[in-house]
């Protein structure tokens, strides 16, 4: 017989990420894997069983191969004829954060649940992060094991 977990039986964890030289694609695959909860024993697909995740250091993500002038990121103002496109090397510059919220929304799924896994990613540039309190775990993508599964400090 299959266990669904209630909402008071849930208990989130703090994830700590440094993204200095991490690959965008795979960073975001484990985010939204831990924002869903599916790292977890007790997922249940229609309740927020996901952990928060706090990244650091965004400005220091790369792109495998020539993804950075390559590829596109589309938009439109609503307006008629109101495309807009950029690369990621420009959103460099101004806003990297958003680099790696777009690839973690587009791994989720759509709705309401979703909206509210994605606003449990807190993504800054730096090192300094305001939450020390929450004492959160450091996740250490570059010691990975022969099965791609990463290790907690």
């Amino acid at each position: 017989m299959t266990k669904f977990i209630k909402k008071s039986e849930i208990r989130n964890k703090w994830l700590l990420i440094d993204a200095e030289n991490l690959i965008v694609g795979r960073l975001a695959a484990y985010i939204s894997k831990v924002l869903r909860g599916k790292n977890k024993p007790q997922y249940t697909p229609n309740m927020d069983t996901g952990d928060f995740v706090i990244v650091t250091n965004i400005e220091k993500i790369k792109f495998s191969g020539k993804k950075l002038n390559d590829k596109k990121y589309y938009r439109h103002t609503g307006h008629p004829g109101g495309i807009k496109s950029t690369n990621p090397y420009l959103l460099m510059g101004s806003k990297p954060e958003e680099i790696l919220k777009l690839a973690v929304k587009r791994m989720l799924p759509t709705g309401p649940l979703a909206k509210k896994q994605l606003s449990k990613l807190k993504i800054y540039k730096g090192k300094s992060h305001p939450h020390e309190v929450q004492n959160p775990e450091i996740i250490d993508f570059k010691k990975m094991n022969s099965k791609n599964e990463i290790s907690v400090n």
